[in-house]
């Protein structure tokens, strides 16, 4: 089942201490039991409108489950799915009993057909591909019936893998004619220079080799795609799990394990504390992948793209810990902490040098995420543009930067010069926090409600503009489009 999943204005979050409906005791020492126990309450109880859970319940949950764990349809066999139907109409009964039979087997079984598919896509991708040959592929995998057999699952590995080597092998193609087009606008001088092999950019390859070049991007991709997956643990996979189950009560309901809620408030806010680097995975090798601008590295200006960073050591420890092999995300909370501290960093250069290098700790904002203005001169007309990506704030201090304060600093530069009319622009903007959309629908109204909301159990709230000063009351076009969602749309 295809959905469209808009970023909510306020995702549920299942948090102990938040909820006043988490009185009960819950006693199941087993944690993921524990999780299912206390799911299944908090969706009862607090969900606005609660479903029922039998066993249409249970058949949605199953089929939107095994379709997140195999989109493609390239690990599970139809006898997989005959065995795992057996459970369809029976999760609902699990979930009130806390029994994870289906997730364990599911679990269990994939894993294995992850296992097994890696020797099949390394075996094809060692041999070329006949672009010659009159094939067809569908990418319709929803309507894409599973396997019956290792042959048929090896052949629908073999479309596949073909299917994304000839993107890579068009545009090597593509690339390589623009370079002799680029070749033929040269004079001698340079046309001997670009092909030089010491010096020169250009490079004549046959056909052959672009086809072998493009098998080779493929095997990279994957080779990085299982590198991730061999990473996630059983808590990852019992988190997809749980998010099936979210889900069938409504499309904008999430679980968030405690990674993903991290990297939720860091969207939300636009600031962490942290070094400013943004790092990557590839194979075993934490690899500095972006320095953030304005951040502590930034400013430092020693740690570079491309280093490789082989221990982390805090302040007040004396050991370092080796992170090659590490999970990114186990990697990266090393490397945070708290602003004013330090970290020590063992690097491999991008020269091949190992030394260390020590970063103090601070706080890193992502400007990408906050409200951008420009002044647009039309017809001897003056017009403001704000740009804003998100309704973001701090949800532990709403004092501190947020959306609706930050674009009425933006109105205000504008005012400053000269504009006449003001263009919002919301396009792809998917919501954030309620209280921001209230306070900056204020900006433009002297008074009056905003928006309603009802929680379970109790009455309509009316959340109205709290103060009656207006920042802009000229022409103003708020612009959306089809994924601006929630915030976005109370706001137009």
């Amino acid at each position: 089942m295809k959905r469209k999943f808009n970023i909510l204005l306020l995702t549920l979050l299942f948090a102990f201490a938040s909820c006043s409906f988490t009185a009960k005791t819950f006693e199941n020492s087993d944690k993921d039991k524990l999780l299912v126990q206390l799911i299944t309450y908090v969706l009862e109880q607090g969900h606005f409108d609660p479903k029922n859970m039998d066993d249409t319940f249970s058949e949605g949950v199953f089929n939107d489950y095994l379709e997140q764990l195999d989109p493609f349809k390239r690990y599970f066999f139809a006898s997989d799915i005959k065995e795992f139907e057996k459970y369809k109409y029976e999760i609902d009964d699990q979930l009130m009993n806390y029994d994870l039979s289906f997730f364990n087997l599911t679990h269990e079984r994939l894993l294995q057909r992850i296992e097994d598919s890696k020797t099949i896509y390394q075996e094809i991708l060692e041999n070329p591909f006949d672009y010659a040959a009159d094939e067809t592929f569908s990418t319709d995998y929803e309507n894409m019936p599973y396997v019956r057999n290792k042959k048929q699952l090896r052949e629908r590995w073999r479309n596949q893998l073909k299917f994304s080597s000839i993107a890579n092998y068009h545009d090597l193609i593509e690339e390589q004619e623009r370079d002799m087009e680029n070749l033929e606008k040269m004079s001698s001088a340079e046309r001997e220079k670009a092909l030089n092999p010491e010096e020169g950019s250009i490079v004549k390859k046959s056909l052959a080799d672009i086809e072998m070049e493009a098998r080779e991007a493929t095997m990279r991709s994957l080779d990085e795609l299982y590198d991730f997956i061999d990473d996630r643990q059983r808590k990852d996979w019992f988190s997809v799990y749980i998010n099936a189950v979210v889900e069938e009560f409504d499309p904008h309901t999430f679980y968030f394990a405690p990674e993903d809620k991290d990297r939720f408030d860091v969207a939300m806010s636009g600031n962490y504390r942290g070094i400013g680097a943004r790092l990557q995975k590839r194979m075993d090798n934490i690899i500095v992948n972006e320095i953030i601008s304005g951040g502590p590295a930034w400013r430092q200006d020693k740690l570079e793209v491309g280093d490789q960073i082989l221990k982390v050591r805090q302040e007040d420890e004396e050991e370092a810990v080796s992170i090659v092999g590490m999970r990114l995300d186990d990697a990266v909370k090393l490397i945070k902490g708290p602003e004013g501290t330090n970290v020590i960093l063992t690097l491999k250069k991008v020269d091949g040098t190992v030394e260390e290098l020590t970063i103090t700790r601070d706080i890193v904002e992502l400007e990408e995420t906050y409200a951008k203005s420009s002044i647009v001169k039309k017809e001897d007309k003056t017009y403001g543009v704000i740009n804003l990506p998100k309704f973001y704030v701090d949800f532990n201090d709403y004092d501190s930067r947020n959306a609706a304060s930050d674009v009425k600093k933006e109105i205000e530069r504008l005012k400053a010069r000269g504009m006449e009319g003001l263009v919002l622009d919301l396009r792809n903007n998917g919501g954030g926090s309620l209280k921001t959309v209230v306070d900056m629908a204020g900006l433009f109204i002297k008074e009056g409600p905003v928006v309603q909301v009802r929680s379970t159990g109790e009455p309509k709230e009316v959340l109205r503009d709290r103060d009656r000063s207006i920042i802009w009351d000229g022409p103003l076009v708020i612009l959306v489009n089809e994924l601006s969602a929630s915030a976005s749309e109370i706001l137009a």
